[in-house]
């Protein structure tokens, strides 16, 4: 695995487990870095397929996985607004879109756990989306909703979906 990124992973959930659990904010905050750094690391294994590893894949995809759906429901239980927080107080208005978009981001990062346990010596051709094909939800693409469906794409294909959860998110329930 290659340390550098592991290594801040590691660091940053072991951050945001030590925070006070008072601070949802900081709690919150925390988790997405985590995601985030997550996300580059699987997109870096796409970008460059010989640096894929298995159990890094799985590892980052499980991290997503364990911070996305209640656990990123729970962090936004209640009220959003904060001096210190970037998110949009629609979200309790909007809770059930929210909601879905949290068990989505779960969904996809599930999927891409399977994928690792499924390639565990090299990032094979299954794993890579074709060309030509829809990479989301858009009027060309789609929104995978059942488990059945979701491990018959290509590992690429839920990565890219599981960014548009994020995409689609963010511009709905964050402030910039």
């Amino acid at each position: 695995m290659r340390s550098g990124i592991l290594g801040s992973l590691i660091f940053v959930a072991v951050a945001s487990a030590a925070v006070c659990a008072d601070d949802i904010v900081t709690v919150r905050q925390a988790d997405m870095k985590a995601i985030a750094a997550a996300t580059k690391s699987i997109a870096g294994m796409f970008k460059v397929p010989s640096t894929y590893s298995s159990p890094e894949f799985k590892w980052v995809a499980v991290l997503i996985r364990d911070k996305a759906g209640q656990t990123l429901i729970d962090h936004f239980a209640s009220e959003a607004a904060s001096p210190a927080s970037k998110a949009k107080p629609n979200i309790i208005e909007e809770r059930d879109r929210f909601d879905r978009l949290a068990n989505d981001l779960k969904s996809y990062a599930a999927a891409l756990a399977v994928a690792a346990e499924k390639n565990t010596a090299v990032m094979t051709d299954s794993m890579r989306m074709k060309p030509g094909e829809p990479m989301g939800g858009g009027p060309l693409g789609t929104h995978v909703q059942s488990e059945a469906e979701l491990s018959s794409i290509p590992a690429e294909h839920a990565f890219h979906l599981m960014l548009q959860t994020c995409t689609t998110c963010h511009v709905r329930f964050r402030m910039e």
